[in-house]
């Protein structure tokens, strides 16, 4: 059994990887088998199909961007804190994760290929970003019930604007390779937050 489960684990994390590159619909079973020193068969028996695959490769995504983001940005009081530790997990999960995330936000890339799309995949993608964005509404709504946004700020709207420099982050990293992009993301975070 310990052995069933660490061969799934590899699958998964090397998935993740492979994923946030190509993305789930070209994620290739064969490619994946081969890096994982498996057969097709044998890699794709433990899920049942290539949809139970994709649906497992973004929980483990999810699993690891808590691991590397969220879990350390809870850590931090609430508030101004806790959304300056949301950037700096953000910028760790971005740029500086490339074993596990080498393309650079999996949920980005997910979002991209499945908005137009029905199905199981397509749901889990947008209860994932749900997720994302309800967590940084709250942390947002935290900050404004604590006095430590700017006078008149929309919690909801900085959330809005938050998860848009959030994703032009990864681009600029990604697509650009903008050795600037950290500086700009820090600064443009600070602005909204009145730091």
């Amino acid at each position: 059994m310990a052995g069933a489960a660490a061969a799934r684990q590899r699958i998964l994390d090397r998935g993740v990887a492979v994923a946030s590159v190509e993305g789930l619909r070209g994620l290739s079973i064969g490619r994946l088998a081969a890096e994982v020193g498996m057969s097709k068969a044998g890699l794709i028996g433990p899920f049942g199909s290539k949809e139970m695959l994709q649906l497992s490769i973004l929980e483990r995504g999810g699993e690891l961007i808590a691991e590397i983001m969220l879990e350390p940005a809870a850590a931090a009081p609430p508030g101004r804190a806790r959304l300056q530790a949301l950037t700096e997990g953000w910028i760790r999960y971005i740029s500086a994760e490339p074993e596990h995330f080498p393309g650079g936000c999996l949920f980005t890339t997910a979002t991209f290929e499945y908005d137009a799309l029905d199905g199981p995949v397509h749901d889990a993608v947008v209860d994932g970003m749900n997720r994302w964005r309800a967590y940084l509404v709250e942390a947002t709504r935290e900050a404004a019930e604590l006095g430590e946004l700017p006078d008149g700020a929309d919690p909801d709207q900085l959330a809005f604007e938050l998860m848009g420099l959030f994703t032009g982050f990864n681009m600029s990293v990604h697509l650009f390779h903008d050795p600037d992009a950290v500086a700009r993301l820090r600064q443009g975070v600070g602005r909204l937050l009145g730091t």
